[in-house]
């Protein structure tokens, strides 16, 4: 087993997914243990800083990459394990923006409405207890959170020489900001340039899902991946398996044709795992699906869709990539603390 080390200087942080020479090269099965910023750049220190002052729009989300892998070829998969995500700071940040969020006038959905008030809320966390404190500014109302740590932003570069911005979701993978990549899951994405040049951030001490104010409990993060390669193959979008689920992803506007992508790439994906025709497996979705929403702020909007393993029988993801990650991920943990 080979473990890599993936700690940026803030003047290494990518703000694209694209474009950007590799700070790492790993061989498929290697580990990478990754330090990574909050989505604010470690900007926001006191409620006082209102993001939109100190944060200027372009540098929201730094990502720590890109990370090639030999041997990554256009039309394979990459396989991401999360082996451990662990705040790296004893707080975590939220806030409201102006123009920004599921519920406020925004660039893309235009109301003569007033933005909504920038706010910023600072989450106490305690990683003995594994729980983020809730302070409301207007009353005195508390509550502990449990913690459920995950990376809103995690990519590869896009097809055809493209360069996007972090914040914008779509095959390459990208600020999908679905909860679903935790610890001791597998994130499937294709691989479009040589290398496959793999970029994460955005971490969330927790969040719900839709992230609906439009940000989690921002923190940086001390995470630790596994990265494997499946030759030939690339899904459309990005997938995810975890113990339980297998999961597939959609991003883009209106909100219906991302749920749209998300089942029907479920729907291939459950029948080329079963062998059932089209109908059959579409069926088996609809009884057995379910649909939780990742992001509805983003300039484009993820869904996910799951079907419980338990359904595919004795079927495996691409050769049981994930189980084979997940027994080098109890391997690693066994000689290294991460908590």
């Amino acid at each position: 087993m080979t473990i890599h080390r993936l700690a940026p200087t803030p003047d290494e942080y990518s703000y694209v997914f694209g474009g950007v020479e590799p700070r790492l090269t790993v061989k498929p099965g290697d580990i990478v243990e990754v330090s990574t910023e909050d989505c604010f750049g470690g900007r926001v220190t006191h409620p006082d800083d209102l993001p939109s002052r100190v944060v200027p729009f372009a540098e929201l989300n730094p990502v720590a990459g890109p990370i090639e892998v030999e041997g990554a070829e256009p039309g394979d998969l990459l396989a991401v394990h999360f082996i451990s995500i662990v705040p790296a700071r004893p707080y975590a940040i939220s806030s409201t923006f102006p123009l920004f969020g599921a519920l406020t006038p925004t660039h893309e959905t235009a109301m003569i409405s007033a933005p909504l008030e920038e706010r910023v809320w600072f989450y106490d966390l305690d990683l003995e207890k594994w729980t983020a404190t809730y302070r409301a500014h207007s009353s005195d109302y508390t509550l502990e959170l449990p913690l459920d740590p995950m990376h809103g932003t995690v990519g590869v570069a896009p097809a055809s020489g493209e360069v996007r911005l972090v914040v914008t979701p779509s095959t390459h993978g990208g600020n999908m900001d679905t909860p679903e990549l935790r610890a001791g899951t597998t994130l499937y994405l294709p691989v479009n340039v040589a290398g496959g040049m793999l970029s994460l951030g955005d971490g969330h001490a927790r969040q719900g899902e839709g992230e609906v104010c439009g940000t989690g409990l921002e923190s940086a993060m001390n995470s630790v991946i596994a990265v494997d390669l499946v030759k030939g193959g690339a899904p459309a979008w990005p997938r995810i398996e975890s113990d339980d689920f297998v999961m597939t992803t959609g991003s883009i506007r209106p909100l219906e044709d991302a749920y749209r992508i998300s089942q029907k790439e479920l729907v291939d994906w459950t029948s080329d795992l079963t062998g059932l025709d089209t109908l059959d497996a579409y069926q088996l979705v609809s009884q057995l699906g379910l649909a939780p929403a990742a992001n509805v702020c983003d300039p484009n909007y993820t869904m996910v869709a799951k079907l419980p393993k338990w359904a595919l029988k004795s079927a495996a993801a691409y050769g049981g990539v994930h189980g084979r990650l997940r027994a080098a991920a109890e391997e690693y943990l066994v000689g290294h603390s991460t908590r």
